[in-house]
């Protein structure tokens, strides 16, 4: 078996991957998820991550490969232990060095997030080129990819959660709110008015993006993952398809491909 994290801000998302003759299939056959904190230690994380594969039916002892894609760089060293103590292997990490192939075609590479680099390669893979990646997590990722396959860059905004926790943090009589769809713009109450600003405001912020994004590529594809992209694409037309594992399905075609190299 293979197994890929996403450690991100506030989720790490574990996708365990059957093999058969040494090679990977497509598509995770179980996609867990714990909720981040810097502050457990490998043997924490480990005991949680065994019950999922106690409690599934799964034997840890079948891992054979395990790779990561990690936002939150104190914890690399608790899954290197992690992996390494429980596991008995090396953990593979992308970064802008095991990067699958990608090509950056401007800009920093080093600056460029493991999880934007996986949801990149995936969605090339998968689609073809001339692709939006939109990522609907802590922040929300906009990551564009041209016809020949290459990064081009794209942009970041703050999730819709982020904004929601700061309304309440930031200020003393607005509570926090759950992130729907609320049924009409002109709210009656104060959780409807925050919910209507949330929602229908960052459903403009996204077509507003994706407006002016096509006006610099050509765009053939556009698609969402992430927490939120079920309840978001409802509203955006312009979001084509929805693949929940996008990220785990870029590591997996990541850590083959520079397998592929050794």
């Amino acid at each position: 078996m293979f197994l890929a994290l996403d450690i991100g801000n506030t989720n790490i998302t574990i996708g365990l991957f059957m093999m058969e003759s040494n090679t990977v299939l497509p598509k995770p056959q179980k996609v867990w998820r714990m909720s981040t904190s810097k502050k457990r230690t490998a043997d924490e994380y480990a005991a949680l991550l065994m019950d999922m594969f106690y409690y599934n039916g799964f034997d840890a002892k079948k891992v054979k490969y395990v790779a990561v894609a990690s936002v939150v760089p104190t914890l690399n060293s608790v899954f290197e232990e992690l992996v390494s103590k429980y596991f008995n292997k090396k953990a593979f990490f992308v970064n802008h060095i095991n990067n699958g192939g990608l090509v950056f075609k401007t800009g920093n590479p080093k600056e460029a997030g493991a999880d934007r680099i996986a949801d990149a390669v995936a969605v090339y893979s998968i689609y073809g080129g001339g692709c939006i990646v939109i990522d609907f997590g802590t922040a929300t990722t906009f990551d564009c990819i041209d016809s020949k396959g290459r990064y081009l860059g794209g942009a970041i905004a703050p999730g819709p959660m982020i904004s929601a926790q700061s309304l309440s943090l930031k200020t003393a009589q607005l509570p926090q709110v759950e992130m729907k769809k609320p049924s009409k713009s002109i709210g009656t109450t104060t959780v409807e008015c925050i919910q209507s600003g949330l929602f229908f405001g960052y459903v403009g912020l996204i077509k507003e993006l994706i407006a002016r994004i096509k006006k610099e590529m050509k765009v053939k594809h556009i698609i969402a993952t992430g927490g939120l992209a079920d309840l978001m694409s409802a509203e955006i037309k312009e979001i084509q398809a929805i693949a929940p594992d996008l990220t785990l399905e870029g590591i997996r075609i990541i850590w083959e491909k520079s397998r592929g190299k050794k």
